[in-house]
């Protein structure tokens, strides 16, 4: 009988986004502009008490409460974007019924409100607890751990019985790089997954929604139903948090004998680095608020990754600068690059490690070491081209002979390679080579048989078996890491100017032309990745004073925009120095209204260097926006006054002056728009900045150095422009960090009593991070009483109210016992529980690691 053909592509092209059904935990409606509900999922009767084929064609507000409907409408312009949903919690939806968790999204015309009804049970802060969960996830560790730290987080946020990081490779394979399951045992580790058992589609959408659940896998769901009028075009569900399952991927965890799984999306500059993958053995549904959480939790676990990998593309950076002023002296008057490159082969082997490398410049190709035929060699520039769709970027093979069927002749000595270019085209480039080495590979089942004839039909159906499958692997070299590809980007960008030099020795004012063109590329990509560290920086920094999700949205997208138009400015001037008055109107028309009128700038213009511009960008906003928020744009009277003017040494004088707003007074907390306004001018321009709140009005004077700006050409003395901005200022809330009293170094063994074993995990971290060696959590009275009879701790810090108990009879014993402790308590320090304790030093929840400092230092100087 002849072999069946399958095509292996059908997984990548099933319409997993036109399943036309919805999960059966939520409803969904889709309303046109005219807001009549055009399509309803069959089970709105049983979430909404409205059955689907009533609501169709009447109106929204006939279908849910006139108020619901009113607060949809108020968050339209937030989904105007196609790729953006809002989340709305806690919804009155109809009378006589509890609250609902929305989201809305627009869909080819069309808005989508899904409703899940709000679970009951037991009220919970769920952001409360995310805040310790992320704080244990730290960049500096190395990747695995940070890894298992993120899996044990998620897990215990989540409720899922696993939770695996999968990491996506390069040809679309996947490995499990952590797992941690409540059985404890160890499943999928290790262990690699093939590109089909996550389709290219499938990829796509974990990028456009960052979270997917499925709360239970023998759900049938429920089929959307559509007034006769939309005829029978399914909707794109995309970004529908509701969305039904894919039958193949219904059948594939079958297999895998999992009642509910979610995803959670890992990005890293744009793509999908790889998933939070969750499993549970029975059906798990998570409310909506609490799947925000865990998105936020996913968010911070990609920006971690995102500083990890900076780290290792760092120490590539200052590794390869090392490496310059050698490279520099041998290549600086030589008219021929091939053997002063070659000859830096081991040197270059301390950063990039390698068993042959060859050079290929101006149609000549020199080599050392192990490396292929010259004629292989040459016909590299076009293969890797094709690879790179295009000329220009390094590229990193594992295998050359995938790509290149002659290059098996030649694999056992160079099976791999890292191709760097360095010239525009494809002519010129260095390639390193690395031999064959033998690798043994576990599959999650044999990757070699991914099809089989099921319940499907004649496509691809899920593998049965998840036994481990070993593989010997060959022809392939050792991985290129991310640091040996960031550091070639750094020799090539070394390359490129060197390449300019001999170019203009050797070829036409064309090609001198060209050169400086492709350097002037890689100073953009090098200033666009400052650009993106400062605004991980920004993240980091902006949530610190803000205390809901919408504030530090308001705040980081504030910031993120004067950076952006002052990026937009630079680059409209050739990344020549920009006028400082456009820079203010862009700030104040970004925001203003009529506002505009009151705000006067008096003095000649001043041109800012590039390297000064976006810190004064960022100044200007905080200061801009401040005084919208709380200064003397605030109200109807108000006006800003800013003086500009240069003495007699080239400095530059910003004087803000504001007028006839409400009365100032300062800010209660210092936050990170105040550190900005503060600190920047001082730190990164060596100038100066003070800022006085008087009760008329705030005044402000900066001073820039004549080396950052200097006077514009023609620029008049008087003119003014106008301008207002009602953004949003994170640093307007500032917050105050704890004084440290005295070392707070602990040693010896902790305790910990607390109920709550999220608080308890963080707790137990801040105080081995504080020096203690080891630390005991109890979550009772008898529990902790018992430890402390067993082995008495050095120090203890105690929950005041332990469920339905509380910890005084624990504090009672170490204080006849002698041994330190702290007490934190949320009921604040005037409560009458606190009185029955005997005397101690005492901390608010929630505290943070600092608090935890000082609170210690203290306890310990007491005892």
């Amino acid at each position: 009988m002849p072999e069946m053909q399958v095509d292996l592509t059908n997984c990548d092209r099933e319409p997993i986004h036109l399943l036309g059904r919805v999960q059966s935990y939520g409803a969904l409606l889709a309303v046109g502009a005219d807001w009549q509900v055009q399509h309803a999922s069959a089970n709105l009767g049983a979430i909404l008490g409205v059955e689907a084929a009533a609501a169709l064609g009447r109106p929204l507000s006939e279908v849910i409460d006139t108020d619901a409907v009113t607060r949809l409408r108020r968050s339209l312009r937030a989904v105007e974007d196609s790729s953006n949903a809002v989340r709305l919690f806690g919804v009155a939806v109809r009378a006589g019924l509890g609250p609902f968790d929305v989201s809305i999204h627009q869909s080819s015309g069309r808005l989508l409100v899904e409703l899940e009804p709000k679970g009951r049970g037991v009220e919970s802060d769920v952001m409360a607890e995310v805040q310790p969960l992320v704080r244990r996830i730290r960049f500096d560790r190395a990747l695995d751990t940070l890894s298992r730290d993120a899996a044990r987080s998620l897990r215990v946020l989540s409720g899922f019985d696993s939770v695996m990081v999968y990491r996506f490779d390069r040809d679309g394979s996947g490995q499990v790089i952590a797992e941690d399951r409540a059985d404890g045992q160890r499943r999928y580790l290790g262990q690699h997954f093939p590109a089909t058992d996550i389709p290219k589609q499938a990829r796509a959408l974990y990028k456009r929604s960052l979270l997917r659940l499925i709360a239970d896998v023998g759900d049938p769901g429920a089929p959307i139903l559509a007034h006769p009028d939309q005829g029978e075009a399914p909707l794109d569900l995309s970004l529908a948090v509701t969305r039904a399952v894919s039958p193949i991927h219904i059948e594939y965890l079958n297999n895998m004998g999992i009642g509910a799984s979610m995803s959670v999306s890992i990005m890293k500059d744009g793509e999908l680095w790889g998933l939070f993958a969750c499993h549970h053995d029975r059906p798990h549904y998570i409310d909506y608020e609490r799947r925000t959480a865990v998105e936020m939790f996913g968010h911070m676990f990609s920006y971690e990754i995102g500083r990890y990998e900076e780290s290792l593309r760092r120490k590539a950076t200052e590794d390869a600068a090392r490496l310059q002023t050698r490279l520099m002296s041998q290549l600086a008057d030589a008219h021929e690059l091939s053997g002063p490159i070659l000859s830096m082969s081991d040197a270059i082997q301390g950063v990039i490690a390698h068993d042959g490398m060859a050079v290929v410049w101006d149609g000549k190709v020199a080599a050392r070491g192990a490396v292929p035929p010259e004629d292989e060699i040459r016909a590299f520039g076009e293969t890797f081209a094709d690879l790179s769709q295009g000329y220009g970027e390094v590229t990193a093979v594992e295998s050359l002979a995938l790509h290149r069927p002659a290059a098996a002749a030649y694999a056992k000595d160079c099976a791999g390679s890292l191709f760097v270019p360095i010239s525009r085209g494809a002519g010129d480039y260095i390639v390193f080579f690395r031999r064959e080495i033998e690798a043994v590979m576990e599959w999650a089942g044999d990757p070699s048989k991914p099809v089989s004839v099921g319940p499907n039909g004649i496509r691809l159906t899920p593998r049965e078996s998840f036994a481990i499958w070993r593989e010997t692997v060959l022809g392939h070299c050792a991985d290129w890491s991310d640091y040996a590809i960031h550091a070639a980007g750094e020799l090539r960008t070394l390359m490129l100017e060197v390449v300019l030099k001999v170019a203009e020795a050797q070829a036409t004012e064309r090609k001198r032309a060209a050169e400086q063109q492709q350097l002037l590329i890689s100073e953009l990509n090098h200033r666009v990745r400052n650009i993106l560290n400062l605004m991980r920086g920004l993240v980091a920094q902006s949530k610190s004073g803000t205390t809901t999700l919408s504030e530090f949205t308001e705040s980081l997208d504030g910031r993120i925009h004067a950076l952006a138009q002052a990026h937009d400015q630079l680059t409209r001037e050739s990344w020549e120095p920009a006028s400082l008055r456009e820079l203010l109107r862009l700030e104040f028309d970004a925001y203003a209204d009529a506002k505009a009128e009151r705000v006067r700038i008096t003095g000649p213009d001043a041109m800012i260097l590039p390297t000064a511009y976006t810190a004064l960008a960022l100044v200007l906003h905080e200061m801009a926006t401040n005084s919208i928020k709380y200064g003397a744009l605030c109200d109807r009277a108000g006006r800003v006054d800013i003086a500009l003017s240069f003495d007699a040494a080239g400095t530059l004088t910003i004087d803000w002056k504001e007028r006839g707003g409400p009365a100032v007074a300062p800010p209660r907390r210092r936050g990170f728009g105040t550190t900005i306004i503060e600190r920047s001018i001082p730190h990164e321009l060596r100038g100066t900045a003070r800022i006085d709140y008087r009760v008329t009005g705030v005044e402000a004077l900066f001073t820039v150095p004549g080396t950052f700006a200097s006077r514009a050409a023609g620029a008049p003395d008087e003119g003014a422009e106008e301008g207002a901005a009602p953004g949003a200022v994170g640093g307007a809330i500032p917050a105050v960090s704890p004084a440290q009293s005295g070392d707070g170094r602990l040693q010896g063994r902790g305790l910990v009593v607390e109920d709550s074993l999220i608080i308890a995990l963080d707790a137990a971290d801040a105080l081995q991070d504080l020096g203690a060696e080891d630390v005991q959590i109890a979550s009772s009275v008898a529990q902790a009483l018992e430890m402390i009879e067993t082995r008495p701790p050095a120090f203890a810090l105690l929950d005041v109210n332990l469920g339905s108990e509380q910890s005084v009879p624990v504090a009672e014993r170490l204080a006849a016992l002698g041994v330190p402790f702290v007490l934190a308590t949320g009921y604040g320090e005037a409560s009458a529980l606190v009185e029955a304790y005997p005397p101690c030093v005492i901390v608010q929840k929630p505290f943070s690691p600092e608090t935890l400092t000082g609170a210690f230092a203290k306890a310990l100087r007491a005892g």
